[in-house]
């Protein structure tokens, strides 16, 4: 995955971005996967007004990125603000467990190989507002994945959507949760407030040992706060609380999500009275059973895999399949400030 440090206003964060991609020959509307129609050109309008209300600083950094590469704005935000609505995205499993006030987060992003060259890890320093975060994305300014200065994780898995309207897409309400809330509580009271227009989950975890479940469709929410000692919480790509909408979906379309599901539910118990983030890795690398181990020929692969240590404040990535890549502790630009975290080191 490649590396980039932002600092600035959302506009010039994003035109750097923009440029980073330029300086390196990618064009960015010669490479979204999906055909920009004007379906999706009309439905990212009718969405401009939710994020002019609830985040219009991602619209200044969509204007940025568009100055960076030189390219309309209309077209990137028909690119961007219709995903995780109109069509399913990736395929991902995340989860947290935790004991007391320690709690432990993990991830695996499974997308399209093909694309691995434009996958990201950034760090947002904003000088207009927001908090410092480190996220992972796919999708340039939306993120899929992240940890901020305050110690708050947030990981998403799509749906497939059922219902759709419009409003802001998972990766939008991750990155606004990210630059907006300092723990679990602000980040459940946010998302009660912003109408969201797609289909998705996401799992939360922060500092004091709390971890949360959302799942989301077309205007109907659900929320698992557990609230025992020991606790975990767990999404792929279907929902599993009781009020949500359940469709079959073939395994090979949801990247056998229900198996998925199945190796989580029997794992993560057994974790969760002495969390430890080696487990989590164990577990994300495919070793307490199936999370990783797609078949390379299908063009779909685990692209990365992330483990946030709330406790300590470490976090550990592996730029790639688990089961094949390591994990190593990344550098935070405030670790400084978290009692316990340490220099990088490979697990």
């Amino acid at each position: 995955m490649l590396r980039i440090n932002l600092t600035g206003t959302h506009f010039e964060i994003g035109e750097q971005l923009g440029a980073f991609f330029r300086e390196r020959g990618v064009l960015l509307p010669e490479r979204v996967p999906f055909p920009v129609t004007r379906e999706r050109l009309d439905f990212a309008q009718a969405c401009l007004p939710f994020y002019q209300e609830w985040y219009p600083a991602v619209l200044e950094e969509i204007r940025g990125l568009a100055r960076g590469q030189g390219c309309p704005s209309a077209y990137l935000e028909g690119a961007l603000l219709p995903m995780y609505c109109l069509l399913p995205g990736s395929c991902c499993s995340t989860f947290a467990f935790r004991q007391g006030r320690r709690a432990v987060f993990g991830r695996n992003s499974d997308f399209l190989t093909c694309l691995e060259d434009l996958y990201i890890s950034c760090s947002f320093r904003f000088s207009d507002g927001g908090l410092p975060f480190r996220g992972n994305t796919t999708a340039f300014v939306e993120m899929e994945d992240g940890v901020n200065q305050e110690g708050l994780a947030v990981g998403l898995t799509s749906a497939p959507p059922f219902q759709v309207r419009p409003g802001l897409g998972a990766g939008m309400l991750l990155r606004l949760v990210l630059e907006s809330c300092r723990d679990v509580p602000q980040a459940l009271a946010l998302l009660e407030r912003v109408p969201a227009g797609s289909s998705h989950t996401l799992v939360l975890a922060d500092r004091n040992g709390e971890i949360a479940l959302v799942e989301n469709c077309g205007g109907r929410r659900e929320i698992l706060r557990p609230r025992e000692e020991s606790a975990w919480v767990c999404a792929v790509n279907a929902f599993h609380l009781p009020s949500m909408p359940r469709r079959e979906i073939p395994p090979e379309e949801n990247w056998q999500a229900e198996e998925r599901h199945q190796t989580l539910c029997r794992a993560l118990p057994g974790m969760a009275p002495a969390p430890d983030p080696r487990d989590a890795m164990d577990l994300l690398a495919g070793r307490r059973g199936f999370l990783c181990q797609y078949c390379q020929d299908t063009g779909h692969d685990t692209v990365w895999s992330v483990v946030w240590d709330a406790g300590t404040g470490k976090l550990w990535q592996a730029d790639g399949n688990p089961s094949r890549v390591p994990f190593r502790e990344e550098s935070l630009p405030w670790a400084a400030s978290i009692p316990g975290s340490g220099g990088p080191s490979k697990i």
